[in-house]
């Protein structure tokens, strides 16, 4: 839901849904921790008579990934050294 996130300025619901091929009741558990967390914001309103609920990343939210990325990424050339040998 992150890297989603990461790639758009908002995603809806249903869109995160789709892209991350997650049931309702999974995406909504992980869409609430997140957003404790301080890393997901959440807006909901109306579009029309149907609720809509958009999701962003928060400046937090995208720090965080990016901390995430780099020690992956140190973690990838720390394996490839090994593999190297």
């Amino acid at each position: 839901m992150v890297s989603a996130l990461a790639a758009a300025e908002t995603l809806t619901f249903n869109e995160l849904k789709a892209v991350l091929g997650a049931t309702d009741g999974n995406l909504s558990v992980h869409a609430r921790k997140l957003e404790e967390a301080g890393y997901v914001t959440c807006t909901k309103s109306f579009d029309g008579r149907r609720p809509r609920t958009e999701y962003r990343l928060s400046p937090s939210g995208r720090r965080e990934l990016g901390r995430y990325v780099n020690h992956m990424e140190a973690l990838i050339r720390v394996t490839r050294d090994t593999l190297g040998r």
